[in-house]
C-alpha cells in the first residue's frame, strides 16, 4: 500500500468546523510535505479549485500550480499530483508548464485529469462548462495533446476543441516523455474515457464491495480496449484515530453536524447536482470533502489498519488520505498505523 495525502490548500476539510488549525499558506504546506516525506508518505494530491468549496467561496484557498511548482522544489521524494481541469486551460501552455514543473521535481510529477463539475466557479473564472459527456469528450482530447507534445516534435491535431499545427515543445518529460495520468469517475462516460486514456484510476471513498466492484469493472474496461492493465487503483478516505472507540465517536459527531445553509453547503449542492454518481450521496457523506468518510476508516490504530488491509485485498494500492488537523494526525498515523498494517500482513502470511 502506498499512502499520500491531500495537500490543505483550503484550510481543511471539515464544511462545518470554521477554524482547523490549517492556515492557508505556503509555509505551512511546505512544512507540512517535508515531514510528510519524512514520515512515510508517498504521494501529495494537489487540488485545483479557484473557489473554496468547502469553507465558502469566500475564504481563502491556495493556486494549484504555482504552489506544484514550489513544492517541487523545497522536496525530494514525494510525488506530485497536481489536478488539472481542461476547461481553464490551454492543452499545449499546460503541457509546457507541467514538463517544467516534472523537471524542477526530477520526474516526480503527475496528474489528476478532472472534468469539472463547478458550474459558480466556472462562471466567475470564465472556464468552459457544458453537458457532461461534452466535458468528457473535451478531455479526451486534452489528453490526446498532452500525450502527443510529450512524444512528438512537431506535433500536430485537428479535433472538435483544439486545433494545433506543427507545435514545438522542448524539453520532454523526464520520464520516457510522460507524465502519468490519474482520474476518477463514476458515470459510464467518465469510466470509459479514463479506461481508454488514463493510467491510474482513482476513486471517492467508498465502502469495500463498492470499491472491489469499481476496480473490477475498470480492470475489465481496460482489458476490453486491448491495453495494459492500469497502473494503480487509488481511493480518497478520512481518518479518525483515536485510542478508544468513545473518542473515535465523539469525534466524529463533532464533524458531521453540517446542516443546509452552512459555509460549504453550496459547493455540496452544486457538486451533486452536476455529477453523475452511482451512489447516493447523503449530507453526513459530504461533510467531510470528497466522501471521505464512507469507507469507514475510522477506529483505533488496529481497527483502521485492518480495514486498510481489506480494502488493499480488493484492489486499492493508494490511500489518499484526509486528517485535521493534518499535521498532528497525518503523523499520528504515520507512527501508530502505516506500521501496524505491515505487522498485521506480516502476521497474516505467517499464518499467526
Amino acid at each position: 500500500m502506498r499512502y499520500g495525502f491531500w495537500l490543505p490548500i483550503f484550510g481543511g476539510w471539515l464544511r462545518n468546523v470554521e477554524k482547523e488549525t490549517m492556515p492557508v499558506s505556503f509555509e505551512y504546506v511546505k512544512e507540512l510535505a517535508q515531514n510528510a516525506e519524512q514520515w512515510g508518505y508517498d504521494l501529495t494530491l494537489i487540488a485545483e479549485l479557484n473557489l473554496n468549496d468547502i469553507k465558502g467561496i469566500d475564504a481563502p484557498s491556495l493556486d494549484a500550480w504555482s504552489t506544484a511548482a514550489a513544492i517541487a522544489a523545497v522536496t525530494n521524494k514525494l510525488e506530485i499530483l497536481t489536478a488539472i481541469r481542461p476547461g481553464f486551460h490551454n492543452p499545449a501552455l499546460l503541457a509546457k508548464t507541467a514538463t517544467n514543473i516534472d523537471h524542477i521535481s526530477g520526474g516526480r510529477l503527475s496528474l489528476n485529469v478532472v472534468s469539472a463539475w463547478w458550474e459558480e466557479e466556472a462562471r466567475q473564472y470564465r472556464g468552459i462548462f457544458t453537458a457532461h459527456d461534452e466535458r468528457y469528450a473535451r478531455t479526451e482530447e486534452f489528453i490526446s495533446v498532452l500525450k502527443g507534445l510529450w512524444t512528438e516534435t512537431p506535433y500536430s491535431f485537428k479535433g472538435n476543441f483544439y486545433d494545433y499545427e506543427n507545435t514545438y515543445l522542448e524539453p520532454k518529460p523526464v520520464r520516457n516523455k510522460h507524465i502519468s495520468l490519474y482520474a476518477g469517475g463514476e458515470s459510464e462516460t467518465g469510466k470509459q474515457t479514463i479506461a481508454n486514456t488514463c493510467d491510474s484510476y482513482v476513486m471517492h471513498g467508498g465502502t469495500v464491495e463498492e470499491i472491489a466492484e469499481k476496480i473490477a469493472d475498470m480492470k475489465h474496461r481496460r482489458q476490453d480496449l486491448g491495453k495494459e492493465p492500469l497502473e494503480s487503483f487509488g481511493m480518497a478516505a478520512y481518518i479518525i484515530c483515536r485510542d478508544t472507540e468513545d473518542e473515535v465517536q465523539l469525534e466524529l459527531a463533532r464533524i458531521t453536524n453540517v446542516t443546509e445553509g452552512s459555509a460549504g453547503y453550496a459547493g455540496y449542492q452544486d457538486f451533486v447536482s452536476k455529477s453523475h454518481l452511482n451512489v447516493d450521496i447523503q449530507l453526513q457523506d459530504y461533510s467531510v470533502s470528497n466522501r471521505g468518510l464512507r469507507p469507514n476508516l475510522i477506529g483505533t490504530p488496529e481497527q483502521i489498519a485492518k480495514k486498510i488491509i481489506a480494502f488493499e485485498d480488493a484492489g486499492v494500492d493508494l490511500l489518499i488520505l484526509q486528517f485535521s488537523p493534518q499535521h498532528t494526525e497525518m503523523k499520528r498515523f504515520s507512527e501508530q498505523v502505516m506500521p501496524l498494517v505491515e505487522q498485521l500482513k506480516q502476521d497474516k502470511q505467517r499464518g499467526n
